[in-house]
């Protein structure tokens, strides 16, 4: 699941809106291990599946997928994969406020870092509710499929 996260964030995979910024469904994986395996899996997968975005993009992404992933295995136990994942991505939004304001704010005016996270902050949010959804149906099929079952016992 990590090294699928790591394929669903590789540009020609990933939807390029401007070249600073692109929607990529590399949360998708994070979420289903999370919800699969729980919160250890989550995070391990998390911080994993983020290395080339850290390489790519920003430093930070690993601390911050890390945190998806394990507040989403934490939810999961509690409330529906849709929810768990938009909860955990609660959870990581304010990491990913402040790391990327830091990250953006060098060599811009405040005004205009803030701007650029907050249309990071849009775009993350529609990918981690598109990506919940996502990952309650998929992870629905594989338990019907009884695949569910094989891979939380491994």
């Amino acid at each position: 699941m990590a090294a699928l996260a790591n394929v669903l964030s590789l540009p020609p995979i990933a939807l390029s809106i401007t070249p600073e910024i692109t929607v990529h469904f590399s949360q998708l994986p994070i979420f289903i291990a999370g919800i699969l395996t729980g919160p250890a899996g989550g995070l391990m997968t998390g911080a994993v599946g983020g290395l080339y975005m850290s390489f790519a993009k920003i430093p930070f992404i690993i601390g911050g997928l890390a945190i998806l992933g394990l507040a989403n295995g934490l939810f999961s136990k509690r409330v529906r994969p849709l929810y768990a994942g938009v909860l955990a991505w609660l959870v990581q939004a304010p990491y990913v406020a402040v790391t990327d304001y830091v990250w953006f704010a060098i060599g811009r005016t405040p005004q205009a870092a803030w701007a650029f996270v907050a249309s990071i902050m849009t775009v993350l949010t529609i990918e981690a509710v598109i990506s919940s959804a996502l990952a309650e149906v998929i992870v629905r099929y594989l338990k019907r499929a009884r695949i569910a079952q094989q891979i939380s016992s491994d």
